[in-house]
C-alpha cells in the first residue's frame, strides 16, 4: 500500500459531505480520482507499465499496481511476468492472466494529494456548472426579471441571480436605453451548456415576451380562460394580438385591457410606451382581418384561399388609417392573421372593380357595406368632390400590401 501523505479517514468524510449537501455521487469522484492518479503516475515517473489504481472507499487506502501478462517467456519485464515466477506467489494463476504487482512510487503520496484536491475541486465545478444549468434551462422560453450590469462593445450584460445573460444586439429594443442597475424583463431564448458554464441569451423584442407579459398581469390570460391566439409585433413601435374568451361571460379584450386600460398599461410602461392593440380573435377570417385592421373600419373583404390573400376595401378617408405609418397598421395585421393583404379605399375599388362580382363578407359593423349593389353604386358616383378628393389623395389612395414572408 502506498502511503498517500494526507488523512485518508477525513478525505472519505468529506466525500460523504460533498455527497449529501452538492448532490456529487462520491463513486465518480473515487473513479476520477484513480483515473488522474494513474495519468500522473505514467506523467512523473515515466512508466510504460499498465497502472491500475485503487482507492479503498471505506479507509481511503490508496492501492498502485502494475498490471502485468502471465506468459511463458517474458519478452517485456515491465508489461510481462513469467508464469514460473508468479506461480511461486500464487499457484492459481495461469498464462494470460493479469497479475497486479503492488508498487509504491517514489513521492506517491504528494502527488495523490494534489492529485484528490485538483479532482473535487474540478468536480464541484461541474457539479456547479449542472446545477445553474438545471435551475435556468427550467425558464427557457419564459420570462426573468434581470439587472443591467455592463455593455461589452454592442452587447448588454444581464444578471440573471447568479449568472449573467447575453443581450445581444438584435434582441435589443432599436433607441431603448440599457443603465446599470436598470431592472427589466427579458425573453430566455436559450440556455447553453458549455464548458465554462450555462450560457444565457435573452431578448427584448421577441413576440413571446408580449404573451409571457400577459400571463403575468392578466389572471384569465394566466389560467387559460384567455387565450392569445397570435402576436404580430414591431418591437419598440407596435404590437397587436388576438384575444379569444373560452367562457362566454368573460369579455377577453376587456380582462387583457383591465379597468381604466391599467392591466394594459402596465405592460406598455414595461415596454417603455410600445403601443398594444388588443382584438377579438374570430375564426371566420374575414371577420378577423376586419378587427385586425383596427382602428380603420373595413367596407368588404374577399378572400382568395389558395393563396391565402385578401382584398381589402375601406372608406376614402380611412385609407391612411388602415395602411398606418409606413404601411406597418396593414403589414402587422397580415402578420397577425397570417394572410397577404391588399388594401384600396371605396373609390378605387368601384373604378376599377376591385370586388366585381365576388361576394363580399358581411363584418358585423353597422356601416359596413357589403353587398354588391353597395360596389355597383360606389361605380357610378362621379361627383366633382370624389374626383377632387381623388387628386387630393393620389399617393395615400392604394396600397398593396405583400407580408407573407413577414
Amino acid at each position: 500500500m502506498a502511503k498517500t501523505g494526507f488523512d485518508k479517514a477525513e478525505f472519505v468524510e468529506a466525500l460523504n459531505l460533498i455527497e449529501k449537501e452538492k448532490g456529487i455521487d462520491k463513486e465518480v469522484i473515487f473513479e476520477a480520482i484513480e483515473a488522474s492518479l494513474i495519468s500522473a503516475c505514467k506523467k512523473n515517473f515515466g512508466t510504460s507499465q499498465n497502472i491500475k489504481v485503487e482507492i479503498n472507499r471505506e479507509t481511503g487506502d490508496v492501492a498502485v499496481y502494475a498490471q502485468k501478462e502471465v506468459v511463458e517467456h517474458v519478452e517485456d519485464p515491465a508489461l510481462q511476468i513469467s508464469l514460473l515466477e508468479v506461480q511461486i506467489l500464487d499457484s492459481k494463476y495461469k498464462v494470460g492472466d493479469i497479475y497486479n504487482e503492488v508498487i509504491t512510487p517514489k513521492n506517491f503520496g504528494r502527488i495523490s494529494a494534489q492529485t484528490a484536491k485538483q479532482v473535487v475541486v474540478q468536480k464541484f465545478r461541474e457539479a456547479e456548472r449542472d446545477i445553474l444549468y438545471n435551475q435556468y434551462i427550467t425558464k427557457e422560453k419564459d420570462i426573468i426579471t434581470g439587472i443591467v450590469q455592463r455593455h461589452e462593445k454592442r452587447n448588454v450584460i444581464v444578471q440573471l441571480g447568479r449568472i449573467d445573460a447575453l443581450l445581444l444586439p438584435n434582441e435589443q429594443i432599436a433607441g431603448e436605453q440599457y443603465n446599470f442597475g436598470d431592472r427589466i424583463k427579458v425573453y430566455v431564448l436559450e440556455v447553453k451548456q458549455t464548458t465554462k458554464g450555462p450560457q444565457i441569451f435573452v431578448s427584448r423584442t421577441h413576440p413571446e415576451l408580449v404573451k409571457r407579459l400577459f400571463e403575468q398581469e392578466v389572471p384569465e390570460v394566466h389560467d387559460g380562460t384567455v387565450e392569445i391566439k397570435s402576436i404580430a409585433r414591431e418591437a419598440g413601435s407596435r404590437s397587436k394580438i388576438a384575444v379569444y374568451s373560452k367562457n362566454q361571460n368573460v369579455d377577453a379584450v376587456g380582462a387583457c385591457v383591465g379597468q381604466n386600460g391599467y392591466r394594459v398599461n402596465v405592460i406598455v410602461n414595461e415596454l417603455h410606451g410600445e403601443k398594444i392593440d388588443i382584438i377579438t380573435w374570430n375564426e371566420d377570417p374575414k371577420e378577423f382581418i376586419a378587427s385586425a385592421l383596427s382602428p380603420s373600419k373595413v367596407i368588404a373583404v374577399k378572400l382568395n384561399e389558395p393563396e391565402k390573400s385578401a382584398k381589402i376595401v375601406v372608406p376614402d378617408h380611412q385609407l391612411s388609417l388602415a395602411i398606418g405609418r409606413e404601411g406597418q397598421n396593414a403589414r402587422l395585421s397580415a402578420k397577425l392573421t397570417g394572410w397577404r393583404i391588399d388594401i384600396k379605399s371605396e373609390t378605387q375599388a368601384a373604378e376599377t372593380g376591385f370586388l366585381e362580382d365576388v361576394p363580399m363578407a358581411d363584418t358585423s359593423d353597422d356601416d359596413t357595406q357589403t353587398d354588391n349593389e353597395s360596389i355597383e353604386t360606389l361605380k357610378t358616383e362621379k361627383t366633382t368632390e370624389s374626383e377632387e378628393h381623388s387628386e387630393i389623395n393620389n399617393d395615400d389612395k392604394t396600397e398593396d400590401i405583400n407580408t407573407s414572408d413577414d
